[in-house]
């Protein structure tokens, strides 16, 4: 009888606990794509290949990732990489409380 009553609350603490990792991985996958697409750019200060080694970096959905570029784009300028990225919370029941989660990663480096 005690097992009827706590099962539903312990599911619903497991399937949020599979969220928080989902977007922790997300979250990890975001700052890898921010690292890759700085070193492309770094090289090649352009948008797009900042966008190509950001999307080719991770394993993440294009249409919910932006690369944005801010700074200089001289040789020995900073150049800082902003990768933001909508993580979708799609566990059952719990993704539906919670919503999508904005997750933003930032690297500044010196253009070659």
């Amino acid at each position: 009888m005690e097992l009827s009553l706590v099962l539903p609350v312990v599911a619903v603490l497991a399937l949020f606990v599979a969220q928080v990792a989902r977007v922790a991985v997300d979250s990890l996958l975001v700052h890898h794509a921010a690292r890759e697409a700085a070193r492309a750019a770094a090289v090649e200060p352009e948008q797009s290949s900042a966008e190509r080694a950001a999307r080719a970096a991770a394993v993440l959905r294009p249409d919910r990732l932006t690369v944005r570029l801010a700074g200089g784009r001289s040789p020995g300028d900073a150049l800082a990489v902003t990768v933001d990225y909508s993580a979708e919370t799609d566990v059952p029941l719990v993704g539906r409380l919670v919503g999508d989660i904005d997750l933003s990663a930032s690297v500044t480096i010196r253009v070659e």
